[in-house]
């Protein structure tokens, strides 16, 4: 042994250091195995931030830089984003101000709502998502879906999204300058409504950032994180990752909670 270690040039201390913690149980066992079990539960698409909130939730106080570390041992890590699709076809109607002007707090539910149209390619074909997402608690309030962009697309999500709001609530509605959005019809159903348009100045991606920022997230923790056997499949997929992040995938921001129960949480202290 003395000629092995002298051969090696570790010291004895330290041979016999890393021996007994090879013979030590694993202090860190149970955790390792809620988080993997929580990254898996969410296929994936839990970082360690969002990681250690979930253990906290579930009574195991870790600090994050601890589950970081951990979850690097598992091999467990997410995945990368790329850009959207892009809708604007130069100024065909009307461009509103931009009256949210980068402001994406909001102190109360319906307040300020953004939207965008994001383009799937997948078996060849083409699915457009249209959401409106609301700044409170980044909730996806309605949506459409279809295989053009089209006007009506654009129409029905917003009569989705009004089932849900009395009149005259003077909420702001914020888009990019897309061509759907410059239309007269779409701006006089928001006028009806009693609502606020805003869009972001020509070709700043930054004062919308919010919905692209989920768009990006969507396509990271669905599109490229999962095989699908067809385009029906995907989105039977999309339909149920939109509910799984309205309802259960929890967020820093919201203190740990998923966008509704943060929704209904705020309502209750209300």
């Amino acid at each position: 042994m003395a000629d092995l270690l002298i051969l090696t040039g570790i010291a004895r201390s330290t041979f016999y250091y890393y021996l007994k913690s090879m013979k030590e149980p694993d202090k860190y066992e149970d955790v390792k195995s809620i988080i993997t079990e929580v990254f898996h539960e969410n296929r994936g698409r839990y970082g360690y931030r969002r990681i250690t909130l979930e253990l906290h939730n579930r009574g195991h106080i870790v600090n994050h830089k601890t589950v970081q570390k951990l979850m690097k041992q598992l091999g467990l890590k997410c995945m990368v984003r790329i850009k959207k699709y892009k809708s604007y076809r130069g100024e065909v109607g009307k461009i509103a101000p931009n009256l949210l002007n980068r402001n994406f707090k909001s102190s109360k539910p319906n307040e300020k709502w953004v939207t965008d149209v994001t383009e799937f390619s997948i078996f060849g074909r083409k699915l457009y998502l249209s959401p409106i997402l609301d700044l409170y608690n980044r909730e996806i309030i309605s949506y459409t879906l279809s295989e053009r962009p089209t006007f009506h697309q654009t129409t029905d999500m917003l009569k989705k999204a009004f089932e849900k709001i009395p009149d005259d609530t003077k909420l702001i509605l914020h888009s990019d300058q897309g061509w759907q959005y410059q239309m007269f019809s779409y701006q006089n159903m928001l006028k009806k409504k009693g609502i606020r348009q805003s869009m972001s100045r020509k070709g700043n991606c930054l004062d919308n950032s919010v919905v692209e920022n989920f768009f990006g997230l969507l396509k990271t923790e669905l599109l490229y994180l999962q095989e699908f056997d067809n385009i029906e499949h995907f989105i039977k997929e999309l339909v149920a990752y939109i509910d799984y992040y309205n309802n259960k995938r929890i967020k820093s921001k919201l203190k740990g909670l998923s966008p509704v129960q943060y929704r209904i949480q705020s309502l209750e202290v209300a």
